[in-house]
């Protein structure tokens, strides 16, 4: 079990640093496309169940956010498009990480 452990530690290491290298990659990219701070348009997709779109709606309250749900065409999945101003490309990615940590099985887009 040692070595399927060993595996699943350097998979999640990498997937650890795919994301860091991510966030590395829009924080740079959003420096350079925009003055901050400045409008951000997020987009997600959640697995279509009321909690879950509510919890993400949540992260965003009092953030004068406007926020649109749109469902798949089967009804299994939900995408929920967050347009609200952030005061600078840190604050974008600290909300991507929060919401990951805190809705299991979010897509981030």
């Amino acid at each position: 079990s040692s070595a399927a452990s060993d595996v699943y530690k350097r998979q999640n290491m990498n997937n650890e640093k795919k994301t860091e290298e991510f966030y590395n990659k829009l924080r740079s990219q959003l420096y350079d496309t925009a003055l901050w701070p400045s409008e951000y348009l997020y987009k997600f997709i959640v697995v279509t169940d009321d909690a879950k779109i509510a919890k993400v709606e949540a992260l965003f309250d009092n953030l004068g956010a406007v926020i649109n749900t749109i469902e798949s065409k089967n009804g299994k999945y939900t995408s929920v498009s967050i347009n609200v101003r952030m005061d600078s490309p840190e604050t974008v990615i600290e909300k991507y990480k929060e919401v990951a940590e805190k809705i299991e099985g979010v897509i981030s887009l």
